[in-house]
């Protein structure tokens, strides 16, 4: 009996789902702080997409052409013909993502491609400095800055929902009354990748690593007390994660709205520098 074929026919552009995770390795290895958000995914659970929550799509050979489409729709490598083809499949079945985001050359034109079928974005951010950080801060980290216990859930979701609606502006509790971003939120805490200075109970800084591979922690999220602002929080703060990212063997990196020259002054004053530009495209 011959073994089963790596990729599944799934339409007539030859758009296939990905078996070979060996392939899939080579690429995630290639890009480590671009390709992070799919790699904590995939290099922990494998290929399987009941595991890794999506599919990881390829065209052609999966080296030359991959995109991820889960509640992110994220491509990783590809030409013209590989996003054309890309998002016809994506514009094959109802709509499952909430947003595009990765390297700006992919994101941007798979966009240009999907908005006639699925409609105007909610905001459309074409400029995010992807930053990365491989040696020590180069400012002081804030020692008052540390992992989240989860007794302090409740008070951490609050500076938490403020972070959501100030970035993304929707509200995170809208449909479920917040259940779902709770269990989000009380998981990375439980993971120890929820950080935060709190002064009076209060959160006046907070951080998480949202995504972490084998090799890169992504910083996400962000925030200070709008009363403690101006104070260094934001840098200090942020320090705090990168070290503790460095210490456990990765590479720090977070990406910014290009429009962020506050927070981008701050990272530059870390030592994070710029690894290539992102682009996201925010739908719900």
């Amino acid at each position: 009996m011959s073994a089963p074929p790596l990729y599944r026919l799934t339409d007539e552009r030859r758009v296939s789902v990905v078996r070979d995770l060996d392939s899939v390795r080579v690429v995630l290895d290639d890009d480590p702080v671009g390709a992070c958000m799919v790699a904590c995914r995939v290099l922990d659970y494998g290929v399987d997409p009941n595991a890794i929550g999506g599919e990881l799509w390829t065209r052609r050979r999966v080296t030359e052409s991959l995109c991820y489409a889960g509640a992110n729709l994220i491509p990783l490598r590809g030409g013209p013909d590989d996003i054309a083809a890309f998002a016809d499949k994506a514009l094959s079945a109802p709509r499952r993502c909430s947003s595009l985001v990765g390297r700006a050359e992919m994101v941007l034109p798979l966009w240009r491609r999907l908005e006639a079928g699925w409609g105007s974005a909610r905001d459309v951010r074409d400029e995010q400095p992807l930053m990365a950080l491989s040696t020590a801060p180069l400012c002081a980290v804030d020692p008052a800055v540390r992992p989240v216990r989860m007794e302090e859930l409740d008070a951490y979701l609050v500076a938490a929902i403020e972070m959501f609606i100030g970035e993304v502006g929707i509200d995170p509790r809208m449909g479920d009354g917040g259940r779902g971003y709770r269990r989000r939120v009380a998981g990375l805490i439980a993971a120890g990748r929820a950080w935060a200075r709190f002064e009076d109970g209060q959160v006046v800084f907070k951080a998480e690593i949202g995504s972490q591979s084998p090799t890169v922690g992504q910083i996400q999220g962000v925030w200070v007390h709008p009363q403690w602002r101006g104070r260094g929080l934001g840098a200090a703060g942020t320090a705090t994660l990168a070290d503790a990212v460095l210490r456990s063997g990765r590479i720090a990196s977070l990406y910014v709205n290009g429009y962020n020259h506050v927070a981008r002054g701050a990272y530059a004053k870390i030592g994070f520098t710029q690894v290539g530009t992102f682009a996201t495209v925010l739908l719900d």
